[in-house]
C-alpha cells in the first residue's frame, strides 16, 4: 500500500512493537505524518517507562523520519466533527 499515512499514538505503538501488518503498510509508504500531539503522547509514555531513554531514542528517530503535523484550530475542530460522528455510530 503506497501513499501518504497519517499515524495516531496506537499505530506508532504497534510499530514499536514490532506488528508485521503496521512495518509492512509502512515500508511502502511514501510519505508518513505524525500528529504533535501523538509526539506528545509518546514521550509521556516514555518518560513513565522503565526504558526511559531508549524509549525517547525511538520517538526521536520516527520524528526524524516523519513529517510532524501541528494542530490548529481548524484542525481541533474536524477532531470534534470527526469524533462525534464516530461516536453517533457507535464508534468512540
Amino acid at each position: 500500500m503506497s501513499g501518504r499515512y497519517l499515524l495516531d499514538t496506537n499505530i506508532i505503538i504497534a510499530l514499536f512493537s514490532d506488528e508485521a501488518v503496521v512495518k509492512n503498510n509502512l515500508a511502502q509508504a511514501d510519505e508518513v505524518f505524525i500528529p504533535s500531539i501523538a509526539i506528545g503522547e509518546l514521550c509521556y509514555g516514555a518518560k513513565k517507562s522503565g526504558r526511559k531513554q531508549a524509549n525517547l531514542a525511538r520517538v526521536d528517530k520516527l520524528i526524524a523520519n516523519s513529517t510532524v503535523i501541528g494542530c490548529d484550530t481548524q484542525t481541533a475542530q474536524q477532531y470534534g466533527e470527526v469524533k462525534n460522528q464516530l461516536r453517533l455510530k457507535g464508534r468512540p
